[in-house]
């Protein structure tokens, strides 16, 4: 019997609907693995497709497409190694997310995955069909199991592969960050390891889709839970992997282990990859955003340069006479600071024509929130006319905290294409600042050094919609309402639980109360990097029309 056996794994970035594309990635990493003597060449969940490819899966020419695509990926990669790859797949009247294993032009496996994620981002009850619990696969002379991501956070999967003769588990995954999945993953492998006693390669895709970042940091286990071998987080890498078999069976050679980085770094890592992955893959190049001299937008505006480069960035000013020196000079300073292109646009004269046109109708009725939202709703016409023009997408900077109570105006500072800090808190975003002005990496296409000057960091929010305004006007604190709303939406936690945690049962039903009637906002809001499990979008779906609020 051999006792070696390597595995060749592709942590790599598909793009959902490019089948050709994804061919090609898994034909390259396929290559290297034969040219490293790879005995078996694995791909993540669903890599054909892209993942999470949500109700494209359940287009019959789609789901064709997919398997034309594998069969010929199998006569493709038919003289060397094997090659398991994540696939839509249709047997009869039923779709499965199966696991192929490709050998000599054909396919000679498939797993059908079992345990269907129907949380947080994942709705696949309504579109797969449930798989039977399967035995392994026979890769030469060795067999191994291959429970399909969720499959690996349940025992009785690995139990049944164990009980029928795997030797050692391959677990392909579509998991998507969130603050601290990685940890949460680890200790369900870790638990599987225990239980079945088998050594286990944990193999994660990379790349932002949509709202999600798919974080990579793939790894090996072996039996009693400890860590062999460790990918990077959130880089592509094609990783061979060895494994020994002695007396007890197969083990992972020890290998590299990555160092991944803190909890701060990887938000933003995934900022800046939701953000790059997002315009790559939907064909922008350049993007432009308002710079309006506030903590949001230089933090929206240095996330863009990281992703893109200073050339690829525009900046643009949209002053009125409420809009302070400070802020100009503000602007301006990030502007310089970060290399990018910076336009000046006051909006005096457009807001004056637009007051003139409506005067007749408005006559009799005194000034109010109506005369702030025009100059909102002008700025997002001016910035949205650029982006038409010059072919730039334009970015939105709403935090989430803002997003979350709706203070926003919809068609006006809420006008753009994509938001990178839609799931960072506004007490998150003064840190994530300070973070950045004190820390660089190789993978930031932007500066080193302090990009966000402190003064932007340390004065007090404010729209600049009229004299004196402040966000503190009509809202509590920020740390004050960063904690109710990660007790109201993170958590969904009720208004007894703000009491408990030290708040007014007052303040936190209004903050209730804003919540809802926001609704209607988010649904029309750009999509934005997913960061918590509490995200506005597919983790949290809530009707428009509500007239339920929680009384205490």
């Amino acid at each position: 019997m051999a006792d070696r056996f390597r595995i060749t794994l592709g942590q790599m970035n598909p793009t959902v609907g490019d089948l050709a594309g994804n061919a090609a990635i898994a034909r390259e990493v396929w290559a290297a693995g034969k040219a490293a003597g790879a005995d078996l060449v694995a791909l993540p969940e669903m890599f054909i497709a892209g993942y999470n490819a949500q109700d494209l899966v359940m287009k019959p020419a789609f789901q064709l497409d997919a398997m034309r695509h594998i069969e010929a990926l199998a006569q493709d990669c038919a003289d060397g190694p094997t090659l398991a790859i994540g696939s839509p797949w249709v047997e009869g009247t039923k779709l499965y997310n199966a696991y192929l294993i490709l050998k000599g032009g054909k396919i000679v496996s498939q797993v059908l995955k079992h345990h269907l994620p129907n949380e947080t981002v994942f709705d696949e009850v309504r579109i797969f069909d449930a798989g039977p619990l399967g035995g392994p696969y026979s890769v030469g002379n060795s067999r191994v199991g291959s429970p399909i991501c969720e499959d690996a956070w349940h025992e009785d999967v690995a139990e049944t592969l164990a009980e029928t003769g795997a030797e050692f588990l391959l677990v392909p995954n579509g998991s998507p960050y969130y603050r601290g999945k990685f940890e949460t993953r680890l200790n369900h492998m870790v638990a599987r390891v225990i239980e079945t006693e088998l050594p286990l390669i944990y193999l994660n895709m990379v790349g932002g889709q949509d709202d999600q970042v798919f974080d990579g940091a793939s790894f090996g286990l072996n039996p009693g839970g400890n860590l062999a071998v460790q990918l990077p987080a959130f880089d592509e890498a094609v990783a061979h992997v060895d494994l020994e078999r002695g007396p007890e069976g197969w083990r992972i050679v020890e290998g590299e282990k990555a160092h991944h980085p803190d909890a701060w770094e990887q938000d933003y890592r995934v900022m800046v990859q939701a953000l790059r992955d997002y315009c790559r893959k939907t064909g922008f190049g350049k993007v432009l955003l308002g710079l309006s001299g506030g903590v949001d937008s230089a933090l929206v505006a240095t996330i863009a340069v990281d992703a893109f480069g200073a050339q690829n960035v525009r900046c643009v000013m949209l002053p009125s006479e409420y809009t302070s020196a400070e802020s100009l000079e503000d602007a301006e300073a990030v502007a310089k600071a970060l290399g990018c292109h910076y336009d000046y646009v006051p909006i005096t004269e457009g807001r004056a024509a637009v007051e003139q046109t409506l005067a007749p109708l408005f006559e009799g009725h005194d000034a109010d929130l109506t005369e702030e939202n025009i100059q909102s709703r002008l700025r997002g016409l001016l910035l949205m006319a650029m982006s038409n023009k010059f072919g730039e997408m334009l970015l939105t900077t709403g935090n989430k905290s803002e997003v979350a109570v709706g203070y926003a105006t919809i068609y006006g500072d809420m006008a753009g294409g994509y938001n990178p800090i839609k799931d960072l808190y506004k007490t998150r975003v003064f840190e994530t600042c300070r973070w950045r002005n004190k820390n660089h990496r190789s993978w930031m296409e932007g500066p080193d050094g302090e990009v966000i000057t402190p003064r932007v960091i340390d004065k007090p929010p404010s729209a600049e919609l009229r004299e004196d305004q402040k966000d503190s006007d009509s809202l509590p604190d920020y740390p004050e309402l960063d904690r109710l709303l990660e007790i109201l939406v993170d958590r969904n936690g009720s208004i007894e639980d703000c009491v408990a945690a030290g708040s007014d049962a007052e303040t936190a039903k209004k903050i209730e109360r804003l919540i809802y009637i926001s609704e209607y906002k988010r649904f029309q809001s750009a999509p934005g990097a997913r960061l918590t499990k509490g995200a506005f979008w597919l983790d949290r779906r809530y009707p428009i029309v509500n007239r339920w609020r929680d009384r205490g």
